[in-house]
């Protein structure tokens, strides 16, 4: 892990999910970056994603035991797109202290936020049941947006119904796609890549203006110099010290080549 500032019970510990191809399965952030996954897909395979076995959780969870911690908080993407959050619960049961499962109900950055809120939340000596409730309450506040360059990769994966990807496609038009309630929807359609960029960027600033403290991020995959430009203009318009990163393997696989994502969430209105 990255130095965070921490003490080491309060450090987020990452269960890593799976690439798939064929019989070919690695771990995302140890055997597979994002700019493989761009790299793969541009060669023609087809990726699939799999949550990590409850085995790998239930081995985090004894290893925190045996690191001293007296609760686990386990934060993760939205059950609506993945099985993680049961594989959790289903190792948490087994474990050797109480495990609180958080479904966030979203993903990427929204996701990284409220787990790294709610680890400074453990830090400050909060109990489990608070820890979690902070990360629950950034999660809910955040808003994800994001464009693909294909939906094709969400519906074959089945993050997206194969009607609302067609209407995300029709007359060739630009989907503006987003999380809500878990789920990915189709927000607004426009007519060519700038026009998106620039709908993506008001609908953060917007965000941004309703919020004490924003937390603010850019992903991509693949397009690293569009990813920095969008994350310019909003750290000009919003003030905010803007997260700039590529999007994790597992959400590049379905999200495929030229994606670009902003992410906006409440990181204030909470005393530790």
């Amino acid at each position: 892990m990255p130095e965070t500032g921490l003490p080491a019970s309060a450090v987020p510990v990452v269960v890593p999910l799976l690439v798939l191809a064929g019989d070919d399965e690695r771990r995302e952030g140890v055997e597979i970056s994002p700019e493989e996954v761009a790299l793969r897909i541009a060669a023609g395979e087809r990726l699939t994603t799999s949550q990590p076995p409850p085995a790998d959780f239930l081995a985090a969870f004894r290893a925190a035991a045996d690191d001293g911690a007296r609760a686990v908080v386990s934060v993760h993407l939205s059950g609506e797109l993945s099985g993680t959050v049961a594989a959790a619960e289903h190792a948490g049961h087994r474990a050797m202290l109480p495990v609180r499962v958080v479904d966030s109900r979203t993903v990427a950055m929204a996701l990284g936020f409220a787990a790294t809120e709610a680890a400074r939340c453990a830090a400050a000596g909060h109990d489990a049941a608070h820890v979690a409730a902070r990360a629950g309450e950034v999660a809910r506040s955040s808003e994800t947006v994001f464009l693909v360059e294909s939906l094709d990769h969400l519906r074959r994966g089945g993050r997206l119904s194969a009607p609302v990807a067609a209407l995300g496609t029709a007359l060739g038009v630009r989907p503006i796609l987003g999380v809500r309630d878990g789920r990915i929807e189709l927000l607004q359609r426009v007519r060519t890549r700038a026009a998106a960029i620039d709908r993506l960027v008001e609908r953060v600033v917007r965000r941004a203006d309703e919020l004490e403290r924003p937390g603010v991020a850019v992903h991509h995959l693949g397009v690293p110099e569009r990813a920095e430009a969008v994350a310019q203009t909003l750290r000009e318009r919003t003030g905010a010290d803007v997260v700039v990163t590529p999007v994790s393997a597992v959400l590049g696989a379905h999200a495929g080549p030229g994606a670009l994502a902003v992410v906006v969430a409440e990181l204030g209105g909470h005393t530790h």
